[in-house]
């Protein structure tokens, strides 16, 4: 594909220079469309990365636009304040009705604010409240946000660096399969806790992700999963699992702990909830935990009427049988398919392969690759991303609605990026 060179002049000059995404995709996207991004000239670009996992249903799904737009034609309320509203009733009834009667969850709704590391630091804060401790436990190659008490408990240096003071109150251990299952799982961290003399303080909480995203798709085992929450109980840890990127279906349930089996106390919600890539975030969590104070954690955008429309459609449209579970586990086997023949082809780039449902990554044994074939993806015309805490990963996060003729197309992009690159 022929790219002509882009005006990027005010985004170079005005914008910060902490401006992420945008290097990786040299262009100025103009409109979008299910799988598709357009940019003001005209290229077609295959969305393998779904606004970072927050556009599930794809870009402008004509479902979710209609309600939201009959919504503002009729002069809905638009701000985000903690008042009830008809949106707000409608998506607490559909998300009861929906996602939490069916699976026997007996989850409060929190409305936290507009982002994912809202819904983390309202999670840690009622853990801390309800246990009266301060130690949160999180786990190696974690991130749960970039605000001061999500980068606590995330584990890339250099996002934690940018915190800029002490982060405490948070404690790594080892995630699934970190030592190469050289010994038993939590052997190191039940030692701490039973041992006086550990130095860990009695964790109020033990945050984890079922699947790493950003810290490289590493994905937990569902035994690994059941005997954490074995753990938490046995040593009254509360149990939070962080599904803000894996959650709304990314690896098959609507819940990525639905597979294990597991009920954690507290769950953080966001990127797809909304279905539209609208601001939206929730903390769940047990009914006895709910000692909040009213109005002890708020603030101004904290439930996004438009999103709450767009959510109860999605849920509405998507998640009243199994038939986008099953869809999505069935697109997935076809990524897992294409991986392996790329990993298989070549076997001194590729360090391995993994993911559960339509998360997937690619590790490559020469680190700095994994960039190399995003870029020349680009230039093919697939948006894709990098994941791990040295962007060793490949990352596939297309939306759960793409086709199986897309997403053949952008797979046999991937294969030829890889040969073009290593």
């Amino acid at each position: 594909m022929t790219i002509t060179q882009p005006d990027l002049s005010v985004f170079e000059t005005l914008e910060s220079e902490v401006r992420g995404y945008c290097r990786g995709w040299p262009t100025i996207f103009d409109r979008a469309q299910g799988s598709h991004m357009y940019d003001e000239d005209g290229h077609t670009y295959l969305d393998f990365f779904a606004g970072a996992g927050s556009l599930n249903y794809g870009h402008n799904n004509p479902v979710l636009k209609r309600a939201l737009l009959d919504y503002l034609e009729r002069d809905g309320v638009t701000h985000g304040l903690d008042m009830s509203t008809v949106a707000k009733r409608a998506f607490l009834e559909t998300f009861q009705n929906v996602v939490l009667r069916p699976r026997d969850l007996p989850y409060k709704v929190m409305f936290p604010g507009p982002t994912g590391t809202n819904a983390v630091e309202a999670a840690l804060k009622l853990a801390r409240k309800v246990k009266g401790r301060e130690s949160i436990v999180s786990f190696t190659n974690a991130f749960h946000g970039m605000s001061l008490g999500s980068l606590a408990v995330t584990g890339n240096a250099f996002k934690r660096a940018g915190a800029g003071i002490p982060l405490v109150h948070g404690t790594p251990m080892p995630f699934d399969d970190y030592l190469g299952g050289q010994t038993p799982d939590f052997i190191w961290f039940e030692r701490l806790l039973e041992d006086a003399g550990s130095g860990l303080n009695q964790p109020a909480a033990v945050i984890v992700e079922t699947v790493q995203g950003e810290g490289g798709i590493n994905v937990a085992r569902a035994e690994w999963l059941r005997a954490l929450a074995d753990l938490c109980r046995r040593h009254d840890m509360l149990l939070i699992v962080d599904d803000i990127q894996m959650g709304c279906g990314r690896t098959g349930a609507f819940f990525s702990f639905e597979e294990a089996g597991i009920v954690p106390d507290i769950v953080t919600v966001s990127k797809s909830i909304s279905g539209y890539g609208l601001p939206m975030s929730l903390t769940l969590f047990k009914p006895e935990l709910d000692i909040w104070e009213p109005g002890e954690h708020n603030g101004t955008f904290r439930g996004n009427n438009p999103a709450f429309v767009t959510a109860t459609a999605a849920l509405e449209t998507y998640w009243t049988d199994d038939q986008m579970e099953k869809q999505t586990i069935s697109r997935g086997e076809q990524v897992e398919a294409t991986l392996k023949a790329i990993t298989k082809e070549h076997p001194d780039a590729v360090v391995e392969y993994r993911g559960r449902g339509l998360v997937w990554g690619l590790e490559m044994r020469d680190k700095p690759t994994a960039s190399k074939i995003a870029a020349r993806a680009f230039e093919l015309g697939l948006l894709i991303e990098t994941s791990g805490p040295e962007s060793e990963v490949v990352k596939l996060l297309p939306a759960l609605t793409i086709s199986p003729d897309e997403l053949d197309e952008g797979l046999r992009i991937l294969a030829r990026a890889v040969r073009d690159t290593v």
